[in-house]
Protein backbone atom coordinates (compact mmCIF):
# COMPACT_ATOMS: atom_id res chain seq x y z
CA UNK A 1 0.00 0.00 0.00
CA UNK A 2 1.14 3.47 -0.89
CA UNK A 3 0.27 7.09 0.52
CA UNK A 4 0.68 9.68 -1.29
CA UNK A 5 -0.51 13.66 0.29
CA UNK A 6 -2.19 16.28 -1.68
CA UNK A 7 -3.56 19.30 -0.71
CA UNK A 8 -6.54 20.84 -2.40
CA UNK A 9 -5.13 24.21 -3.89
CA UNK A 10 -8.10 27.29 -5.66
CA UNK A 11 -6.73 26.14 -9.14
CA UNK A 12 -8.26 22.76 -8.39
CA UNK A 13 -11.62 23.92 -8.02
CA UNK A 14 -14.51 24.95 -10.55
CA UNK A 15 -17.41 28.00 -10.15
CA UNK A 16 -18.87 25.91 -7.33
CA UNK A 17 -16.00 25.82 -5.47
CA UNK A 18 -15.17 22.23 -5.65
CA UNK A 19 -12.56 20.06 -7.05
CA UNK A 20 -13.02 19.95 -10.60
CA UNK A 21 -13.66 16.21 -11.12
CA UNK A 22 -10.77 15.40 -13.79
CA UNK A 23 -8.41 16.77 -10.85
CA UNK A 24 -9.09 13.87 -9.52
CA UNK A 25 -7.04 11.66 -12.19
CA UNK A 26 -4.26 14.16 -11.80
CA UNK A 27 -3.88 13.42 -7.94
CA UNK A 28 -4.00 9.46 -8.67
CA UNK A 29 -1.42 9.95 -11.50
CA UNK A 30 1.14 11.68 -9.16
CA UNK A 31 0.30 8.91 -6.42
CA UNK A 32 0.88 6.31 -9.17
CA UNK A 33 4.20 8.49 -10.22
CA UNK A 34 5.44 8.53 -6.66
CA UNK A 35 5.00 4.79 -5.84
CA UNK A 36 6.32 4.07 -8.63
CA UNK A 37 9.31 6.29 -8.07
CA UNK A 38 9.56 4.36 -4.34
CA UNK A 39 9.71 0.95 -5.45
CA UNK A 40 13.25 1.66 -7.50
CA UNK A 41 11.70 1.87 -10.71
CA UNK A 42 13.57 4.98 -12.73
CA UNK A 43 10.96 5.67 -15.56
CA UNK A 44 13.58 7.99 -17.80
CA UNK A 45 15.61 4.72 -18.05
CA UNK A 46 12.38 2.44 -19.46
CA UNK A 47 11.94 5.24 -21.70
CA UNK A 48 15.62 5.04 -22.65
CA UNK A 49 14.89 1.76 -24.02
CA UNK A 50 11.44 2.60 -25.45
CA UNK A 51 9.33 1.24 -22.67
CA UNK A 52 6.69 3.44 -21.24
CA UNK A 53 3.66 3.02 -18.95
CA UNK A 54 0.22 3.96 -20.09
CA UNK A 55 -2.95 4.05 -18.53
CA UNK A 56 -5.23 1.30 -20.45
CA UNK A 57 -8.37 1.85 -18.13
CA UNK A 58 -9.90 3.71 -15.73
CA UNK A 59 -12.99 3.19 -13.65
CA UNK A 60 -14.37 6.29 -11.16
CA UNK A 61 -16.20 6.77 -8.72
CA UNK A 62 -16.95 10.34 -7.54
CA UNK A 63 -18.41 9.63 -3.56
CA UNK A 64 -17.80 13.09 -1.97
CA UNK A 65 -16.47 16.57 -2.63
CA UNK A 66 -13.30 17.79 -2.32
CA UNK A 67 -13.16 21.68 -1.55
CA UNK A 68 -10.31 24.34 -1.45
CA UNK A 69 -7.78 23.48 1.24
CA UNK A 70 -8.47 20.35 1.80
CA UNK A 71 -5.51 17.91 2.83
CA UNK A 72 -6.33 14.42 0.86
CA UNK A 73 -4.76 11.53 0.94
CA UNK A 74 -4.29 9.00 -2.13
CA UNK A 75 -4.07 5.53 -0.94
CA UNK A 76 -2.69 3.03 -3.84
CA UNK A 77 -2.97 -0.72 -3.34
CA UNK A 78 -2.14 -2.90 -6.26
CA UNK A 79 -5.29 -5.97 -6.70
CA UNK A 80 -4.25 -7.80 -9.79
CA UNK A 81 -0.52 -8.32 -11.49
CA UNK A 82 -0.01 -10.57 -14.74
CA UNK A 83 3.43 -9.92 -17.03
CA UNK A 84 1.45 -7.94 -19.12
CA UNK A 85 -0.83 -5.38 -16.82
CA UNK A 86 -1.54 -4.65 -13.41
CA UNK A 87 -4.63 -2.93 -12.12
CA UNK A 88 -4.67 -0.73 -8.65
CA UNK A 89 -7.15 0.61 -6.55
CA UNK A 90 -6.59 4.51 -5.86
CA UNK A 91 -9.37 5.84 -3.24
CA UNK A 92 -8.70 9.40 -2.71
CA UNK A 93 -9.59 10.16 1.21
CA UNK A 94 -10.07 13.15 3.41
CA UNK A 95 -10.43 12.05 7.05
CA UNK A 96 -10.27 8.52 6.19
CA UNK A 97 -13.44 8.66 4.37
CA UNK A 98 -13.50 7.90 0.86
CA UNK A 99 -14.12 10.70 -1.90
CA UNK A 100 -13.22 9.37 -4.63
CA UNK A 101 -12.20 5.38 -5.88
CA UNK A 102 -10.74 4.41 -9.17
CA UNK A 103 -9.66 1.20 -10.63
CA UNK A 104 -7.12 1.67 -12.64
CA UNK A 105 -4.94 -0.70 -15.63
CA UNK A 106 -1.59 -0.24 -16.27
CA UNK A 107 -0.09 -1.78 -18.98
CA UNK A 108 3.60 -1.06 -21.01
CA UNK A 109 3.89 -0.15 -24.12
CA UNK A 110 7.19 -0.47 -26.43
CA UNK A 111 9.12 0.20 -29.82
CA UNK A 112 6.32 1.22 -31.86
CA UNK A 113 3.65 1.61 -29.92
CA UNK A 114 3.87 -2.79 -29.09
CA UNK A 115 2.59 -4.11 -26.12
CA UNK A 116 5.91 -5.03 -23.60
CA UNK A 117 5.94 -6.55 -20.56
CA UNK A 118 6.00 -4.86 -17.24
CA UNK A 119 9.40 -4.50 -15.35
CA UNK A 120 10.84 -7.19 -13.87
CA UNK A 121 11.35 -5.44 -10.37
CA UNK A 122 7.33 -4.59 -10.94
CA UNK A 123 6.37 -8.15 -11.89
CA UNK A 124 7.95 -9.58 -8.77
CA UNK A 125 5.85 -7.13 -5.98
CA UNK A 126 3.33 -9.18 -3.99
CA UNK A 127 -0.53 -8.29 -4.21
CA UNK A 128 -2.06 -5.61 -1.43
CA UNK A 129 -4.12 -7.34 0.48
CA UNK A 130 -7.77 -7.38 0.59
CA UNK A 131 -9.34 -4.70 2.00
Amino acid sequence: MHRFPVRVYYEDTDMAGIVYYANYLRYIERARSDWVCQIGIDQLAMKAEGVVFAVRRVEADYVAPARFDDRLEVVTTMTQLTPARMVMRQDVQRDEEVIFSASVTIVCIGPGGRPARLPAKLRQLPLSPAT
